[in-house]
């Protein structure tokens, strides 16, 4: 056998080292996830890796489609490389909005 069926694949297991608050974004590697519930650190969790959120995000612009990227210096979303892909905008987010709609890891958005 070469694969044997594990999981639906909407969350992962997470054990992070330092706590993690529900809603905060954890980028593995270049897979992103959303923190559903509170995590301490060094206990078990689980991360949502696709559905639709809505994600702080700066003073910019986001035309549905646009690919979003995670600044985690600042904690917002952006439309800047070099930061990790995270997935695309589904709505428009004009610059006064406070947060931006994004398809967590959607298909095509590391093709940036």
């Amino acid at each position: 056998m070469l694969a044997t069926y594990v999981q639906r694949g909407e969350s992962l297991d997470y054990i992070p080292a330092e706590d993690v608050a529900a809603g905060d974004i954890v980028i593995r590697n270049r897979l992103a996830g959303v923190a559903k519930l509170d995590i301490r650190a060094g206990t078990l969790g689980a991360l949502a890796i696709c559905g639709v959120f809505d994600i702080v995000k700066g003073s910019i612009a986001f035309r549905a489609g646009d690919r979003v990227y995670w600044d985690a210096t600042n904690r917002v979303a952006t439309t800047t490389s070099p930061n990790p892909c995270i997935g695309k905008a589904v709505a428009e987010a004009p610059e006064a909005e406070a947060t931006v709609r994004v398809l967590l890891n959607a298909p095509g958005a590391y093709s940036c």
